[in-house]
């Protein structure tokens, strides 16, 4: 097989409908924008959001609640995801094997199981993931 071999799956595209090609198209004169108007037009295009004058959705509705610009986002990772990395673990290696990505704290969690005993080094773990790591012989170091 060669790249120029290559087409999409049958029934998987459409020809691009052909408007304002005459009648017997199915589509011809007013090229299926029915008749006059604002939106017949070139060019029309509706704000997001407006509703023909009536007051708006999103003025409607009261105001709710607030986003704390303070919060910290960790990246989570399980212990059922550690298990096959290695002995030593902190968050360089996590996000060079595509676990985490960098620039996030990492935050260890209690979900699955583990056999060896492990040195993880993290921002911040789970009572039950420390409790699992340390049962198997490991430790946990907070960054």
């Amino acid at each position: 097989m060669k790249l120029n071999d290559l087409k999409p799956r049958a029934g998987s595209t459409h020809s691009r409908k052909r408007v304002g090609r005459g009648p017997g198209s199915g589509l011809g004169k007013t090229a299926g924008k029915g008749e006059k108007g604002q939106k017949s037009r070139s060019g029309y295009s509706q704000r997001p959001g407006f509703e023909g004058g009536q007051m708006p959705l999103t003025r409607r509705v009261p105001k709710r609640g607030f986003t704390n610009i303070f919060k910290t986002e960790y990246a989570t990772v399980n212990l059922s995801q550690l298990g096959d990395i290695g002995s030593e673990i902190d968050p360089d290696l996590l996000a060079e094997r595509g676990l985490v990505r960098r620039g996030k704290p990492v935050k260890v969690l209690g979900d699955g199981e583990v056999e060896t005993a492990l040195q993880v080094k993290a921002s911040k773990f789970s009572r039950v993931a420390r409790e699992k790591i340390e049962a198997a012989g490991g430790s946990c170091t907070e960054l």
